[in-house]
């Protein structure tokens, strides 16, 4: 930001441009990692590569391999969630930092998971009003091709 400029920018503005600014740099470093199809020195990762890979294998089927590519970026992606909630817990004023703060730092990504089961919810309900449908038009076109 240019010397002087920083008092102009709207409150609520500020960290919105930020916001983007940094999924724009998430965006570009992961895009550089694809091209380069070369792995990270581990040093320049936010969490040792390994607890990743560990976490990773818990969750997908044995024998599946996960490419040197997926456990930089989910490094970098992690560590990037951790920079946007500590941000959010430290917009607070106090000296200290609670559960509370940080449940209310995560709560937006929470509620994108319940979204996301509502939205499987809907989809099945709307399936069944389909069937239902369809059923009622083979009755009608039963009926009335006498």
């Amino acid at each position: 930001m240019a010397k002087g400029t920083r008092g102009k920018e709207p409150a609520a503005e500020a960290p919105k441009a930020r916001a983007v600014e940094e999924e724009k740099s998430i965006k570009k470093e992961m895009e550089a990692l694809e091209e380069s199809g070369e792995e990270i020195p581990e040093e320049k990762l936010p969490f040792p590569r390994a607890t990743i890979v560990n976490m990773l294998r818990k969750h997908l089927s044995k024998g599946k391999q996960i490419k040197g590519q997926v456990k930089d970026e989910m490094n970098i992606w992690l560590g990037h969630m951790v920079e946007r909630v500590a941000q959010k817990m430290d917009t607070h004023p106090y000296s200290y930092v609670d559960g509370g703060m940080l449940r209310e730092a995560i709560e937006l990504y929470e509620t994108v998971q319940d979204i996301e089961k509502e939205k499987e919810r809907i989809i099945k309900q709307l399936e069944s009003i389909k069937a239902a449908c369809d059923v009622l038009i083979n009755e009608v076109d039963r009926k009335f091709r006498k």
